[in-house]
């Protein structure tokens, strides 16, 4: 086997046999010669002024390797040591399964509803502005990343096997071509029935998942965890306890300062979401005025330093959907997604200032004082724009020359926006450096910086301004044996791959601990 690049056209992406002419002709051997071409990784390069694919490719000269298989055939669990795990996320999800194959126990926790559940409180959050704290966009089967878009794009190769994770959703019903893809994304559409299926193998194989389940209280003897206790009254029992429950369950945080556990502020970052029509990002990005059909809707990304401080764009959507992510009453909390297709007329991106410590008063020994900066920015949110989850928002020139738009364009948000200065909404360090950034990704991507892009308030949730202590080797809380930090929650993920890596390594470190 030889592995080389070659470049294509987007039209000739579509064709095997210019494939492997290609090929052919790069090796500088006749054609008939090549058994097997596989893409082995694909991107796209707009570089230039035609864009092109940039395809490595896997050439077999002697033989057809044979399929690789995707297998979901795991031991059975049931009479094994059992395993807590609060948290039915990536992070969750992933240490469920790899405890079976470990040969231990899985029980899951999670206080939100199934995946198709879940789906009656979603429409009632979008279409009549009802949130229910224990069943929203973050809260349920599968996290927030079941129903905000399901990318799998991460940089966190050195904390464990991308390539492992991605066969594990390919294994659950997900293309084979997020293996491939340079920006994998299985889409928000498809999701729910991998997320189903992932539990199905944890049920089949004897390991337990409880919904509608929210966790209330730790039993702790000797500083060792010993089990749970729900709000329905039942207690869960086993000595391992991995902690997976994303970066808005901000009662959990509450719970360990109840218990005397450890945890401490953690920066992240605040800002707005932006979108503009799909059309114009791929002008830009595309240099054409109709995007080729051959391509995929284009993304950008974008970075600003401004009076020392990161300025960027986070969790980009293209043909998305803003959603409204509020978990509590009285909050606006604003994310996007996108369907497989990526199909939408819009696209969307989160656009942050990134919030260090000494940003926020308070003492330094308080825990919560980030998480106290988040709450406001996101209740003034609320009341700016007057109820029912309307979101405050504001056309990006007008923004950023301190005018309050006089209608708004139309946009994906479904429960509505309202025009509003949002400069009474952000803090005032966040909004001064966006006023900043905003003209100059517009230098940097000509065509970005235009009235007919909204910014819609606000985009709070990008990590979690909370940590739970672990110590680096064991994984395990210092104040608590047998109490396992994981995921985005506990501040040591930023995504669904990155989540889902730490979440099998809490399990292999729960291995250790029982071994």
């Amino acid at each position: 086997m030889k592995e080389i690049e070659i470049v294509l056209l987007p039209h000739e992406t579509a064709d095997s046999d210019i494939l492997y002419n290609k090929v052919a002709t790069a090796l500088k051997v006749n054609r008939q010669k090549l058994k097997h071409v596989k893409i082995h990784k694909r991107s796209i390069d707009a570089r230039g002024k035609q864009v092109v694919y940039r395809l490595k490719v896997q050439v077999y000269l002697e033989e057809i390797p044979a399929p690789e298989v995707f297998s979901v055939d795991y031991p059975n669990v049931s009479d094994k040591k059992p395993v807590l795990i609060v948290g039915a996320g990536p992070a969750g999800l992933f240490a469920a399964l790899r405890c079976i194959e470990l040969g231990l126990k899985p029980i899951i926790l999670e206080r939100g509803k199934d995946v198709k559940q879940r789906r009656r409180d979603l429409a009632a959050i979008n279409k009549e502005g009802l949130i229910n704290p224990e069943s929203n966009y973050c809260f349920g089967e599968g996290g927030a990343g079941t129903y905000s878009d399901g990318k799998l794009y991460t940089r966190s190769n050195k904390r464990g096997d991308v390539q492992y994770v991605l066969k594990a959703f390919v294994a659950h019903g997900a293309t084979e071509d997020i293996l491939v893809d340079a920006r994998p994304h299985i889409g928000t559409n498809k999701l729910p029935q991998i997320i189903t299926a992932m539990r199905e193998s944890i049920l089949n194989a004897g390991g337990e998942i409880y919904f509608d389940t929210k966790v209330t209280g730790f039993t702790l003897k000797s500083q060792h965890i010993k089990g749970v206790k729900t709000a329905d009254g039942a207690h869960h029992e086993a000595d391992a306890l991995i902690l997976a429950t994303g970066h808005s369950a901000r009662d959990i945080y509450y719970l360990m300062r109840e218990h005397d556990l450890q945890i401490e502020a953690k920066p992240f970052a605040l800002g707005v979401r932006i979108e503009h029509p799909q059309q114009l990002i791929d002008k830009v990005q595309y240099h054409c005025d109709v995007r080729d059909p051959y391509l995929p809707p284009s993304y950008y990304s974008l970075v600003e330093q401004v009076n020392d401080r990161g300025v960027f764009s986070f969790c980009m959507c293209p043909g998305g959907i803003i959603a409204p992510c509020s978990t509590d009453f009285n909050e606006i909390v604003v994310n996007g997604w996108s369907p497989s297709k990526r199909n939408n007329p819009f696209a969307n991106s989160g656009t942050v200032v990134q919030i260090n410590l000494e940003d926020v008063p308070g003492s330094p020994d308080d825990p919560f004082r980030l998480l106290a900066f988040q709450a406001e920015a996101e209740r003034k949110a609320y009341e700016a724009g007057g109820g029912s989850l309307v979101a405050p928002a504001q056309r990006m020139v007008d923004f950023v020359e301190g005018r309050v738009s006089m209608d708004l364009p139309l946009n994906s948000y479904l429960p509505g926006t309202r025009s509003t200065d949002l400069s009474e909404v952000l803090p005032e360090f966040v909004y001064t450096r966006l006023k900043k950034a905003l003209p100059a990704f517009g230098t940097k991507m000509r065509g970005y910086f235009t009235n007919e892009a909204i910014l819609v308030g606000v985009e709070s949730r990008t990590s979690s301004p909370v940590r739970i202590p672990r110590d680096k080797m064991s994984l395990q809380h210092p104040d608590a044996v047998g109490l396992f930090p994981c995921g985005e929650g506990a501040g040591y993920a930023g995504g669904i791959v990155s989540a889902a890596i730490d979440g099998m390594n809490c399990a292999d470190a729960v291995y250790e601990m029982y071994k």
